[in-house]
């Protein structure tokens, strides 16, 4: 299974993508159990009560298969900042231009949400450096960094980028 941009369906996941979301998260091999207990947990409350909490999009294949999805909601005790709660590619569609789509997706639906602030939680570990080079690919920073965060040895790295709000047509500053 391969998935390339072009032949990409993008739009809310469901119940039903359930399995496929666990078999992307267990595929990219970077995530431990209990992080995988939580980006299920996190996909569930968005496919149950979508926007309530938590949005998603799903990344289909031609074939309609899962290959990637992206979680996001806003940040609570903020003003239009949104959290990037996951991003996951299936490794055979890395490099095909799914993980642009799904961010792209994503910040269209902040900025329609008028957010104007989104914030991305990663790792330092060697595994994640591509990752981290993708954020930067599409105009993230890195802002902060906390060493020994995750376990020793493993800093969270905070990535921000501002958004043009789709209502306003500005950047927040």
């Amino acid at each position: 299974m391969t998935a390339r941009a072009s032949g990409l369906r993008l739009r809310a996941p469901r119940a039903g993508d359930r399995d496929r979301v666990l078999g992307v998260v267990e595929a990219t091999g970077v995530f431990r159990p209990e992080e995988v207990a939580i980006a299920l947990e996190v996909f569930d409350g968005a496919v149950e009560h979508p926007g309530a909490d938590y949005h998603a999009i799903g990344a289909f294949d031609e074939d309609n298969i899962l290959v990637g999805f992206t979680s996001f909601g806003p940040t609570p005790c903020t003003v239009a900042t949104w959290d990037l709660y996951w991003i996951a590619v299936h490794p055979t569609a890395h490099r095909h231009g799914v993980g642009r789509a799904l961010m792209e997706a994503a910040e269209l639906a902040i900025a329609d949400a008028d957010g104007r602030l989104v914030v991305v939680e990663t790792s330092s570990r060697v595994d994640y450096a591509a990752t981290r080079a993708f954020y930067r690919t599409l105009g993230y920073a890195a802002t902060a960094r906390i060493p020994d965060f995750y376990a020793p040895n493993d800093d969270l790295i905070v990535y921000t980028k501002r958004l043009v709000s789709s209502r306003s047509g500005r950047a927040d500053g």
